[in-house]
């Protein structure tokens, strides 16, 4: 151990200010959960609240409306999980085949350009397209069809965030997905397709098999973020399809502990998100050891 620290010492002088930031911007936060377990004023100081106990978690439990937004966060990360992770993966491959470097550098460059604008600005060019007033609805109207209320339809708000979620999110994810195709030994390609193997093949054989940790590592990254869907744009678009479609649990603490000031009720909610996210990225880590992955770590034997 001595020996690796006398050799690695510069490295670890280099990490010491990200460190420090993190764990004051981080780790001493946390100390600040303690409030779920007291009846909380921030007009009190912290240590002389009055305890709660456990109380704050069974009123959680027993509230209704967490459940609801418990209902909602689980429907939207799961259909974004089948419909929106995979989209980075085939636009890698896609791209990846285009054999002309400036070619493929610019629709790169094009299709992660929407993961730099804010969710207000990625709201506003949905309502300019898709809203009552929008381009679509205009151009219903000019050739005498019955308008569409996308933007303020609750029974297809699940289909609009993800499609947002895609539109300016899904370029930036394939970026990693092409660093792991890049790493692959192109003589392989060769010596199948001498070998006779197609298109087809070579993607089955060589080039899912080769990025398949980075699809194992990045499913168990979103499995550990399946309660977080996306504060802002959520939040942006409640008010047009309502709480009942829009209200997920970042938006629910939000409401219960800033905007009602029940702040120990939204600390308890909040902390039962954080636990049960880490033991799903402890859970999809487990079984990604089974399946013989490195996934996010790995104990050393």
């Amino acid at each position: 151990m001595s020996k690796r620290l006398r050799r690695d010492w510069p490295f670890l002088l280099m990490v010491v200010p990200a460190v420090g930031l993190m764990i004051l911007f981080m780790y001493v936060p946390m100390l600040g959960n303690i409030i779920a377990w007291q009846h909380y004023s921030p007009y009190v100081a912290l240590f002389e609240n009055p305890w709660a106990g456990w109380d704050n978690f069974l009123r959680v439990f027993r509230t209704p409306s967490f459940w609801d937004a418990v209902a909602n966060t689980l429907a939207i990360t799961t259909f974004q999980l089948i419909f929106y992770f995979p989209v980075p993966i085939a636009l890698a491959l896609l791209l990846n085949s285009v054999l002309t470097p400036w070619l493929r550098t610019s629709i790169q460059s094009i299709i992660y350009l929407p993961h730099f604008f804010s969710w207000v600005l990625v709201v506003t060019i949905f309502q300019q397209i898709l809203g009552g007033a929008g381009l679509l609805n205009r151009v219903l109207r000019d050739a005498g069809m019955e308008p569409v209320e996308i933007m303020t339809d609750p029974e297809t708000f699940l289909l609009l965030v993800t499609a947002q979620a895609v539109w300016k999110d899904a370029g930036w994810g394939m970026i990693i997905f092409l660093a792991a195709l890049s790493t692959i030994d192109p003589a392989q390609y060769e010596a199948a397709a001498v070998d006779g193997a197609g298109k087809w093949r070579r993607m089955w054989s060589i080039t899912l098999p080769a990025i398949r940790p980075t699809i194992i590592l990045l499913l168990i990254l979103r499995l550990g973020d399946a309660l977080t869907v996306g504060f802002e744009q959520l939040i942006l678009q409640r008010g047009a399809v309502g709480q009942g479609a829009a209200e997920v649990l970042d938006t629910y603490v939000y409401y219960q502990g800033v905007i009602g000031g029940d702040w120990s009720f939204a600390a308890a909610a909040g902390l039962i998100k954080g636990i049960v996210s880490l033991l799903l990225v402890l859970g999809a880590n487990k079984l990604a050891h089974v399946f013989g992955e490195a996934g996010v770590y790995r104990k050393e034997s």
